[in-house]
């Protein structure tokens, strides 16, 4: 699980990141075409993994409330989830009145400066709940003041090659001038296991005293696992999914991890009260980073640096399924092909805003968005 080198990647469009977290949509996006060439993450444990993974990428550290949008480069597409805490059935809830929840106008302040040709947004399922239905309409809403034709869905990333149970809701903007609106793509009802995810990884390694990390000592990058004890509220439900099913979401907390399949699903005592199966106990291990990363479908040479194992959990649960964003990435570059190919350039007005010179080329910007690359 290894990725292929993405060396050749000046003629391929570019697209903002905002809200980076530790790149699983980035890269996906990366794996059908573009060129991730500016992110912005403002959270300090994140940003080794980032700069380690992605290092030809421009990565700016300040909060997005600080960044002017003069001051992000103009690309084709911006891509990014706004936190989620704010809408997360399990928080509080608290929606729009969260400042968290508030980032999403952030987003949409640059998006109505920039003008790409597209965007794509990703949140939990809990934004579609009635209690944030008004705030949500009127975030859709605003997309589309924007300048941008709107689609959104409820989707299940075990559907897009993902090995796990992940329900997350997608919003894709088209600009109008596009006259397109995005088309989720289907599906596959040929669904990953947690068999084909992590059967072959050997026995990981426990986290340290303190569940530090076991660092350079490990011989498969961050295969470490929490230790402790487990929560009633952990106690409450099942935590165990079989060889053969897809796995259960992927928390962004070690101690939410689930239960590695080896270990016999818990035993029911009475409602919101589970056991481990007696004499089994020792089966019962929460999964490891690296074997959650695996679910997140993470390429094993994508190395999440940290101290505290609990960072490395929180950096893998908070991505987007690399896989998940491939498939609507590769459908958004369909798209914007067969844009591209429908551009009549004898109507374009011949002065530009600048060039930018290429070894490859001359690439033209046009009212702030790229529209050609000249061969030499």
């Amino acid at each position: 699980m290894l990725r292929k080198d993405q060396e050749n990647i000046k003629c391929k469009p570019r697209v903002v990141s905002l809200f980076t977290g530790c790149g699983g949509l980035d890269l996906g996006f990366e794996k059908a075409g573009f060129n991730i060439t500016w992110a912005n993450e403002f959270d300090k444990t994140i940003w080794d993994t980032f700069t380690h993974n992605f290092p030809k990428v421009l990565l700016d550290k300040r909060s997005i409330v600080d960044i002017p949008s003069s001051e992000i480069p103009s690309a084709y597409g911006i891509i990014g989830g706004p936190p989620c805490q704010s809408w997360s059935e399990a928080g509080a809830c608290r929606g729009i009145n969260d400042h968290r929840g508030q980032l999403f106008f952030d987003y949409i302040r640059v998006l109505k400066d920039k003008q790409p040709l597209f965007f794509l947004a990703e949140n939990v399922s809990g934004i579609l709940a009635h209690i944030h239905k008004e705030a949500f309409q009127n975030i859709l809403a605003e997309f589309s003041n924007a300048g941008y034709a709107v689609s959104h869905k409820l989707l299940n990333a075990k559907y897009y090659n993902v090995p796990q149970d992940r329900e997350r809701v997608i919003i894709v903007g088209y600009h109008k001038k596009m006259n397109k609106a995005f088309e989720f793509p289907e599906g596959t009802k040929n669904l990953l296991t947690l068999r084909d995810a992590i059967r072959d990884l050997k026995e990981p390694k426990p986290a340290l005293k303190y569940n530090k990390t076991n660092g350079d000592t490990l011989e498969i990058p961050n295969h470490e696992y929490m230790v402790g004890s487990y929560s009633t509220i952990y106690m409450s439900r099942n935590r165990v999914r079989s060889w053969d099913e897809q796995s259960f979401t992927i928390q962004a907390g070690g101690r939410h991890a689930p239960i590695h399949p080896q270990a016999p699903k818990m035993k029911f005592i009475e409602q919101n009260k589970r056991e481990f199966v007696k004499g089994k106990e020792a089966l019962y291990r929460r999964l490891s980073v690296r074997e959650c990363a695996r679910v997140q479908t993470f390429p094993d040479d994508f190395i999440f640096k940290y101290t505290d194992v609990a960072d490395g959990y929180k950096m893998v649960g908070n991505a987007v399924p690399v896989e998940f964003a491939h498939a609507l990435a590769k459908k958004i570059m369909i798209d914007l092909k067969t844009h591209q190919d429908s551009v009549d350039f004898s109507k374009t007005h011949p002065k530009y805003i600048r060039k930018i010179k290429h070894k490859t080329g001359t690439e033209i910007i046009f009212d702030d968005r790229i529209l050609s690359l000249s061969r030499r």
